[in-house]
């Protein structure tokens, strides 16, 4: 008789990017035309995660405007970072095979979809 191996899943962290000229673009037009569009991808996302529910671990939210700190203090700044969510996958490349064709970009002004794996902290010795 064989002992079956049990595969652990790893986590991933999906962020979701866009240039803010994107959104920018976006904002112009026309409100019906946005409002329509707005419509259809919350459709389209809502649609991605009940066929992804069994995957994802963490659904994230979208993200606001953004401060830095550093250790010249703090300062508004800007970045591409719009969104987030955390995913289960046996590898990173099946992982980001979850966001093809993602509404993200495909409906909204986002660019990408960039996935990486959540890493254990490392131990002190």
């Amino acid at each position: 008789m064989f002992k079956q191996r049990s595969v652990v899943m790893k986590s991933y962290l999906a962020v979701f990017l866009g240039k803010p000229e994107a959104m920018e673009t976006w904002k112009k037009l026309p409100e019906a035309k946005r409002k329509e569009r707005e419509q259809a991808g919350m459709a389209a996302w809502h649609k991605w995660v009940a066929d992804h529910k069994d995957a994802i671990t963490e659904m994230g939210t979208p993200l606001g405007k953004t401060k830095r700190a550093d250790k010249n203090g703090i300062t508004d700044t800007r970045n591409e970072l719009g969104a987030w969510t955390v995913v289960k996958a046996n590898s990173q490349d099946e992982a980001a095979k979850l966001f093809l064709n993602h509404p993200h970009f495909t409906i909204f002004p986002g660019d990408r979809v960039e996935v990486m794996e959540c890493l254990p902290i490392p131990t002190i010795q």
